[in-house]
């Protein structure tokens, strides 16, 4: 790794990978920037322009999210079984079709429609784009992953800056915009991505056939550290998510709704995006070079989890009534706990996509994703439902500190999980008989 991690910057370290890889990262940071610009402003504009119920608009964005989680799996086996170009193209596709009709429809059955189209194409091509990724990064996985981060990252921050222009001038724009950037980014893969297959599926023996999708997830399922490790990462996932739930509503429970408040919640997505792009490949290559994979795990999600401390303060000493002091109390805590999540992020995320790869042996790759996105998606959920209530129930039995102590309490079990599936070997890959080569299409 060495020379590459400490070339100079991340595009040119992007540089020093295969043509494909270059382009799934320009990929990702597209797909981010276009949904991104879109998304924070769907509400807005379903409620005032169109004109819905508060229970039609939860719907049509529901609706999304279930279509999404609930085909993951799909999605991933679709990839192993056909390839991952086609599975990559048919989803931004439909990303075309999802975006361009939330913008121009205001029928209620074709909103619902345009939203779980927009959810399948995720789970059509994020699979894909991962196992596509892992394969052909080869032996640098790990830095390859660390790098896709920082793209992914850099769309997420970029995608409400354009979003806020566009929906400024009318909403239908920045849905035609983004529907653009996905057609544009089909063409440049149909025309440029080389067409990749997975590794061999498993085949019945003696037949020299493909077993069936029952039998290939049977399979999958019968991995248990596979699971196991699936399990354990889910408090990954709910803590990163306060980034955009409990963080921000701290910092208007404090701030108020105001500029001020505003400012310090730009300041939480700010703080996490910015500081991925700019040490993201350093935090990879110093783990990389100290640490075990399980190890990474374990101290990633013990930094996410010490990440809360800090939100503790505002609980313990007397609240300003206003001015600078309060706004300060309102956004440094907040900040500096997006600052140890991403921080906590970028330790653990490349070792943990390297983790499930190691761990599917190297088979029915974009599969494992698609189950693994899968569990981690209804432990999302689930978290955040109760994030949301242990926010409310505790400010009003006056416990305020009550949810910090139990997300700071899940970072450090899931990362206790993680260092016992390390110390006993669970998270090492599989042993095989046969390693085949993977094909190209």
């Amino acid at each position: 790794m060495d020379r590459q991690s400490h070339s100079g910057g991340a595009l040119a370290q992007m540089r020093s990978y295969p043509r494909s890889v270059q382009l799934l990262m320009v990929n990702q940071f597209s797909i981010n920037l276009g949904f991104y610009m879109l998304m924070p402003y769907l509400a807005a504009h379903l409620s005032g322009t169109v004109g819905l119920a508060g229970w039609a608009v939860g719907l049509v964005l529901g609706i999304r999210n279930f279509s999404q989680q609930g085909m993951f799996l799909v999605g991933g086996t679709l990839a192993d079984r056909l390839g991952y170009k086609p599975l990559i193209i048919a989803g931004l596709m439909l990303r075309i079709v999802g975006f361009a009709t939330l913008g121009l429809v205001d029928a209620l059955p074709a909103l619902l429609a345009a939203s779980a189209a927009t959810g399948l194409a995720g789970a059509l091509f994020n699979p894909a784009v991962r196992a596509y990724l892992a394969a052909d990064a080869g032996e640098r996985r790990v830095e390859a992953f660390g790098l896709f981060n920082i793209f992914y990252q850099a769309g997420i921050l970029l995608g409400p800056l354009v979003g806020m222009v566009l929906t400024g001038v009318d909403f239908r724009v920045a849905c035609l915009v983004s529907a653009g950037i996905f057609a544009l980014l089909s063409i440049v893969q149909i025309r440029s991505l080389p067409a990749r297959r997975a590794h061999d599926a498993p085949t019945t023996k003696g037949s020299g056939r493909q077993d069936g999708v029952l039998s290939q997830w049977r399979t999958i399922v019968a991995n248990r550290p596979f699971l196991l490790f699936s399990v354990a990462m889910i408090g990954f996932y709910v803590m990163q998510f306060q980034v955009y739930l409990a963080l921000p509503l701290e910092v208007r429970r404090l701030g108020g709704d105001g500029t001020s408040g505003t400012a310090a919640v730009a300041m939480l997505f700010a703080v996490s995006g910015l500081s991925t792009i700019l040490f993201q490949t350093k935090v990879t290559a110093w783990c990389k070079a100290r640490m075990e994979p399980g190890r990474a795990l374990a101290w990633g999600l013990f930094t996410m989890g010490v990440a809360f401390l800090p939100l503790l303060v505002p609980t313990a000493v007397p609240v300003p009534e206003g001015g600078v002091g309060l706004w300060l109390l309102a956004a440094v805590p907040p900040a500096l706990s997006a600052l140890l999540l991403a921080v906590g992020t970028m330790i653990a995320y490349p070792f943990e996509m390297d983790t499930i790869v190691r761990l599917s042996g190297d088979r029915l790759v974009a599969t494992h994703y698609g189950l693994y996105n899968t569990i981690c998606g209804v432990g999302i959920t689930l978290g955040n439902l109760l994030t949301g209530a242990s926010l409310d129930a505790a400010r009003a039995a006056g416990v305020s500190a009550l949810p910090w102590i139990v997300l700071c309490a899940l970072g450090l079990a899931c990362a206790a999980a993680l260092y016992g599936l390390h110390r006993t070997g669970r998270l090492a890959p599989p042993v095989r008989e046969t390693q085949p080569e993977s094909v190209s299409a």
